[in-house]
């Protein structure tokens, strides 16, 4: 029988995507303003909102290393998160083109090389990133199902320490380091998640003691920037500090995310209609994600949702939350067409494989 999706893990999936489009809505609407230059009370609520964001990137992917650590690897995934990344990145310049949003003239041969070769040239830094991490997956779950837990440990300690630990802590930036945007940080999430899969975290097993966690690492990112900037008209080196706990792979970030995800991970959803929704809509987010950040989309939509009457004040909340909504709605709904039309495809090449077959 096929296991039913967790429903607690599936609403984290949700909830990560929204994350994610506030974040997007923040940094690409231009309403993160530097606190040098602006320190008003809106700004600060903006930076607070983001630090309490940040997580989501991190949560994803934990979500993919504790389930794959667990999970037979299949080759299909693969073709099939291929296939979703291709239709989106060819599919809306085509549309656009075909509805005079975007002249077709202005896309050079090098724009078309990109929506072409999506997870080779990075169209979606994410995408890409989350790719290969599902083709490393079998080699690494196979490896930590035979290693000791302190090997495991050690391992992940050392991992931490390259990746995380040492940018974190220096003033300065490093050549490896690279913000947590590669499938390298992808990777260490992914131990780090299998290592809570195995053997858990038993101080954040109580909802309580995770929430408070995830909560307390967000306003260790949010008083970290803050106080960055205002030592860092005094102490240069200190305006590293401004940008570097908003990374992926800052401790805190780390942390956070590590809190927000046992909070879901031992939140008890009741059968019924709201879970049947969940597991519903969580598939869906990954074409949410395509969709809002293609190229051609990711600062278009801010222009459409006229995002810049908002800036420095306060009605940025109420018209950040209806943009996500509209955002995430869109995306479900383009990716539920778009399922249905790949589950034709799957249909009729069956067909045909099955008439082939009787004609032999």
């Amino acid at each position: 029988m096929k296991s039913k999706r967790q429903a607690n893990f599936e609403l984290l999936r949700i909830v990560a995507m929204l994350m994610i489009i506030v974040l997007h809505y923040l940094n690409k609407g231009e309403l993160l303003t530097d606190y040098t230059t602006d320190r008003t009370a809106v700004n600060y609520a903006a930076h607070l909102t983001e630090a309490f964001c940040i997580v989501a990137v991190n949560c994803y992917v934990l979500l993919a290393g504790y389930f794959l650590v667990e999970s037979a690897w299949k080759p299909g995934r693969v073709v099939s998160l291929a296939g979703q990344i291709l239709f989106y990145s060819v599919l809306i310049p085509v549309v656009l083109i075909c509805t005079g949003v975007k002249p077709a003239g202005e896309l050079s041969v090098y724009d078309w090389l990109a929506y072409v070769l999506p997870v080779e040239t990075e169209h979606y830094w994410f995408a890409t990133s989350y790719l290969i991490l599902y083709l490393f997956a079998p080699f690494l779950a196979a490896g930590i199902r035979k290693m000791e837990k302190k090997t495991l440990q050690i391992i992940i300690s050392f991992l931490l320490i390259y990746y995380c630990v040492w940018k974190s802590i220096v003033p300065a930036t490093l050549a490896t380091d690279r913000y947590g945007y590669d499938y390298g940080w992808f990777l260490c999430l992914f131990l780090v998640a299998a290592y809570i899969r195995l053997y858990g975290l038993p101080f954040l097993e109580k909802r309580r003691n995770a929430v408070l966690f995830y909560t307390l690492m967000c306003l260790g990112i949010f008083a970290l920037t803050a106080a960055a900037a205002m030592l860092a008209d005094r102490i240069p080196p200190m305006r590293y500090y401004m940008a570097m706990p908003t990374t992926y792979n800052h401790i805190l970030c780390l942390l956070g995310a590590a809190g927000l995800f046992m909070v879901f991970k031992n939140l008890e959803i009741p059968e019924g209609r709201g879970a049947r929704i969940i597991r519903w809509a969580a598939p869906y987010t990954f074409g949410v994600y395509l969709l809002h950040e293609h190229l051609l989309v990711r600062y278009e939509w801010m222009r459409w949702l006229k995002v810049d009457m908002v800036r420095g004040s306060w009605l940025f909340i109420p018209h950040m939350t209806g943009c996500v909504v509209i955002v995430y709605a869109a995306g479900t709904a383009v990716d539920l067409v778009r399922q249905r039309f790949f589950d034709l495809l799957i249909v009729i090449g069956k067909r045909a494989a099955q008439k082939r077959v009787k004609v032999r």
